[in-house]
Order: C-alpha cells, then structure tokens, then sequence
C-alpha cells in the first residue's frame, strides 16, 4: 500500500490511507500522503467486520474524494455505496481471490457470503486491477469485465543493507512474510531434521506459537531462528544476507494455487536464489528468468533442491546471475507505470 500511495501521490494526486487501529499497531510515520486509522471497539470476528464497515461507511460519507479504492473483498462494500451516492469512480484492488482463501474456503456459509459480495462487486465498480495475471484471467472468465494487473514488486532503489541484527554465521534458508497456515512452514521444519541447514523466519502470525513448539519439539532451536515482525524498509537488509529463499506453498484453493507471493519479487531483488511454488504464475516468471527450482509441496522434493542449492555451485550461481537480470525488469519503478495508467 505504501508503494500504491506513494506513486500515486508523487502522479500528482492528493491521497488518503484509510486503514484499522490496532492494540498492537506501530506508530505511523511521515510519508507522501496522508492516513488515517479507525478506532474498532471489537478487533476480531463477525462484530469486527460490521463495526468496520460501518465506521468506514460513515468516514467516507463526509470525506471529499474524486476517487475510492477498496483494497480486498472486507473494505469493498463502504466503498461501493459512498462512491455510489456521491457519483464518484470506484476502483477495486484484489490482492487475492477472497472466497477461497483458507479461512473462507471450509465454512460454506461464509464463503457464500464473500462469493455474493465479489459478484455485487464486479457489477458495480469501475476498475479492477490484481497482483497477477492468472487471478486476473480468472476474473476476466467468470465476470466478462477487464482486470489490470499491477505485481507488488520492490522499490530497488531503496534496498539497504542498514538494519543491524544478530543473524546465524552459516549460510542460512529465508522465510519472510506471515505466518499462517499453508505457507509450508510446517513441512520446512520437517525437512530439517537430521540436516545442517539453518532457517530464519521473519515474520508473525497464526501459526507463530505452533511453530515454535514444534521446533522445540523437534529439537531445531539451535537450527531455527524466529525473528518477528520486522518494518518493511528494513526487511530486504535481511533477504540480501541470506543464501536460499523459501516460497514453496500448500495448494489450499484457488487463492493459493493462482497465487503471486511479494517474497518471490523481494528475493530476486535481493539476488537470492528460492525453492519456488509449483504454480502456474510462477512457472510462467521461471520461463523468462530461472531465478529459483520449481518445488512441489513436498518433503523429499523440498530436501533434494535445497541440497542442490548447497553443494551444486555452479547451479546456484547460474540463478544468482538469472536474479541479477530479472530485477531490471522485475521492479517498482518499471511496474508503478500500470498503475498510473489505471488511475490517469
């Protein structure tokens, strides 16, 4: 969001970031435009989403916009009927396909709900752009109205080695991003056992506690190195002193299998050779540049490459320079472009 706001501020425009406050959020700092957090009595479940919806409704109601952007299928309906009642243009961002994203996907009467909320979304808004064009081909096919793509790539010119943090000596496997289920953690840990091979985990999430416990149980915590959450403009100090990316997720539905990750850009960006998934998306990427080995979800396939990245130097350095050239062209300053072209 911060890339989104930012370029579009620097086009020209006057912006607003309208988000949550949470018990645990950190503070905001100075940025080329402006945000604004709402305050919830309720910071889970269904009395979360309602009161949300309605304090967002109301914010947007006596707010002057040209221009409303609702980021995912949760913020879309106080979007669609203040844009609605003031005639203003309505954009949707899908950051991914909601109603079947893990936690939707196995409750059918929530599902239902967020499938009848994408369909009023699709009829009524303006513009839809997606992280990826295998989400945006599926949208195209099931409601016959065009979708942009717009990939989340890093800024390279803000890649900093600054961030000052005690980190294994030995070449070490990066995981970077939330914590949650299908992400292939859980079969990560698995797959170190009787190994060498150290692991760094940035981030938080559902899975936090259960990761840990399982590590201990497995008696990797000399192996495995819990981070946290770590501000994004300090993380890629991190992806740069790593050796191997990870990015090899569980196939949970569509969202996953259709699925462009932020990670597999960072890490390219970093010049990080990564096990990736076995996903359509990314077999199209791999075809341009071989930055990483194909992995299925699986854990004699996931020790076999990563065993290659360690003892085949030449392999490994052949995905190093492949990195090298994809993030010319795999990049925010080359991407921000379709967006602009969405917005002007």
């Amino acid at each position: 969001m911060n890339r989104i706001c930012s370029t579009l501020a620097d086009a020209g425009a006057d912006v607003w970031l309208i988000g949550r406050s949470r018990q645990d959020s950190i503070a905001l700092t100075d940025k080329p435009y402006q945000q604004k957090r709402l305050k919830c009595f309720f910071q889970t479940g269904k009395l979360f989403y309602a009161e949300f919806n309605i304090r967002l409704f109301f914010f947007l109601l006596f707010q002057s916009f040209d221009k409303l952007c609702s980021i995912d299928l949760d913020t879309v309906l106080p979007g669609l009927a203040v844009t609605k009642l003031k005639h203003k243009t309505h954009f949707y961002d899908a950051h991914e396909m909601f109603p079947y994203v893990p936690e939707v996907i196995n409750r059918p009467k929530v599902q239902k709900f967020w499938m009848w909320v994408e369909q009023l979304t699709f009829k009524h808004t303006n513009k839809v752009y997606t992280v990826g064009g295998a989400i945006a081909d599926w949208f195209q096919n099931k409601y016959n109205k065009q979708v942009s793509v717009v990939r989340n790539m890093p800024i390279i010119s803000e890649i900093t080695h600054s961030y000052d943090i005690k980190l294994p000596n030995e070449p070490f496997i990066l995981y970077q991003g939330a914590l949650n289920e299908g992400r292939g953690l859980e079969i990560l840990l698995d797959v170190l056992v009787e190994t060498n091979y150290h692991l760094v985990i940035v981030g938080e999430g559902d899975l936090s506690f259960m990761l840990k416990r399982k590590t201990m149980e497995l008696k990797l915590e000399n192996q495995v190195h819990f981070v946290g959450f770590v501000v994004p403009s300090k993380l890629p100090s991190i992806t740069k002193r790593a050796f191997v990316g990870y990015n090899v997720s569980e196939n949970l539905g569509l969202s996953y299998y259709y699925s462009l990750n932020n990670k597999f850009f960072d890490y390219v960006a970093a010049e990080l050779p990564s096990l990736v998934n076995d996903f359509p998306e990314y077999k199209k990427l791999l075809a341009d540049f071989k930055v990483g080995l194909p992995t299925p979800y699986n854990v004699n396939e996931i020790r076999e490459n990563l065993d290659n990245l360690y003892s085949n130097k030449i392999t490994y350095d052949s995905l190093k320079e492949q990195c090298q050239l994809a993030k010319q062209v795999w990049n925010w300053e080359m991407e921000s472009q379709r967006l602009i072209d969405i917005y002007f």
